[in-house]
């Protein structure tokens, strides 16, 4: 059977019926045009709500999708739970100002290129109660519950370590102080260990009590009366850094930690800061996060509101995980941080201190040596790198322990292991079946 061929044979068309074609499909066009311009430019703008669009680290944005109104509910009574706390009174949304506009007009520096970042400086309304006479953030705004005012008194520490931790968590202070928190680990030079503390729940006077007979025996817990929540991290690490500033400004040099890290203290002493060589001044380093932008994601853990950070991009900084600073740095830090609006994310906030000192973090001698996320253990890489994140009290003890047994000949064993593991499958691949 064969297929009939159907033709289309075309009418003939005048001149003004193809005008008036031409005519609507370049207006169609334009449309089209107008429309996809549009939508780029409201794609781009900050204050739209519902925004959405991937980025690549949770600093940044995140894959908002859609929102329920308990979702829009809960985030809402989530801000103003995190103000109250603060006693953060909401500002009015400032005008962006470029860089260069920043104190005198002056350029270069850490400052350059982050647009706003002055308005983040200036607007200092942020906790109405740090707030001092003249508009200016007190210097002292916290009363010590518990304080050592004299650990460096008789001495002038090589290293002072800052550790954050939570009230509830006694277990893993014990761990570190039988660990990297050890002042063994210091092989001879003066060692400072202090735990960074605020108040638990109200309700909770056993864990005071019990946190009041730890200090006492270890001496090494400094606590001030502000709530200890995610949200004041920023709060406990200037608290540290006082405490620094004030008790022991002779310190060579300070690393801020977490409870949950793994720290090589030997290493960081030995391969890093170099007990050798003169103290480095104005020294800041750890694992650089660089170009950043604000989480505007109002359901994210590191969501930045506009209000409070307008700049599209955080200046360089220093993972909180576990950063190093020399000793002079600390009361330099604190100073600019009297003039700044407080953040709640307290790695980008010490980032911003240090921008505004015109201080560009130093990269570590190699990139792997600061950590913020879990590494897989081997003896051999734990032994050449300084920060490993996410341990529990029991793994740091066992993991710790190993390491200090193998360390000499960390790399040595795994090479052997991993000889020994290739000739045991050549063997059993050449034998004769």
């Amino acid at each position: 059977m064969q297929w009939r061929r159907w033709h289309y044979c075309p009418i003939k068309m005048t001149w003004t019926v193809k005008r008036s074609l031409f005519r609507t499909h370049v207006a169609g066009l334009l449309s089209l045009a107008l429309l996809f311009t549009l939508f780029l430019f409201f794609s781009h703008q900050d204050w739209l709500p519902g925004r959405t669009g991937p980025r690549d680290n949770p600093l940044a944005y995140t894959v908002r999708g859609f929102r329920t109104a308990r979702a829009e509910a809960n985030q809402s009574l989530s801000l103003r739970s995190l103000w109250k706390e603060t006693g953060y009174v909401p500002p009015k949304p400032h005008l962006n100002i470029s860089s260069q506009q920043a104190e005198g007009g002056g350029g270069g520096g850490a400052m350059m290129g982050v647009t706003g970042l002055e308005n983040s400086m200036s607007a200092n309304n942020s906790l109405q109660q740090e707030m001092g006479v003249g508009g200016r953030l007190n210097a002292q705004p916290y009363r010590y519950i518990l304080n050592q005012p004299f650990k460096c008194r008789d001495r002038t520490p090589f290293l002072v370590l800052l550790i954050a931790a939570e009230p509830g968590q006694a277990d893993a202070r014990n761990a570190i102080r039988q660990t990297w928190g050890n002042e063994s680990v210091a092989m001879g030079l003066s060692f400072v260990r202090l735990f960074l503390l605020g108040l638990g729940r109200s309700s909770d006077s056993y864990t005071q009590t019990a946190i009041e007979e730890e200090s006492r025996v270890h001496n090494d817990i400094i606590q001030q009366d502000y709530q200890d929540t995610y949200y004041n991290l920023t709060i406990k690490t200037l608290m540290g850094i006082n405490w620094v500033a004030s008790h022991c400004p002779q310190a060579r040099y300070v690393m801020k930690t977490d409870s949950d890290m793994f720290v090589n203290t030997e290493y960081l002493i030995q391969k890093l800061l170099k007990p050798e060589l003169p103290p480095r001044q104005s020294y800041f380093t750890g694992y650089l996060m660089r170009g950043y932008a604000p989480n505007r994601n109002k359901d994210s853990k590191w969501y930045m509101p506009p209000e409070l950070y307008p700049s599209e991009r955080y200046p360089i900084f220093c993972s909180g995980t576990g950063y190093v600073f020399s000793g002079d740095m600390a009361e330099r830090i604190y100073q600019a941080s009297l003039s700044i609006r407080r953040l709640h994310l307290e790695d980008v906030y010490v980032g911003i201190c240090l921008a505004k000192l015109r201080i560009d973090p130093t990269p570590p001698p190699n990139e792997f040596l600061f950590n913020h996320w879990r590494v897989s253990y081997s003896s051999c890489k734990y032994s050449h790198l300084i920060t490993s994140h996410q341990f529990q009290p029991n793994e740091l003890v066992k993991y710790w322990n190993h390491l200090q047994s193998n360390k000499h000949n960390a790399c040595i064993n795994m090479a052997k292991e991993k000889n020994g593991k290739y000739r045991h499958r050549k063997y059993h691949a050449e034998r004769p079946q």
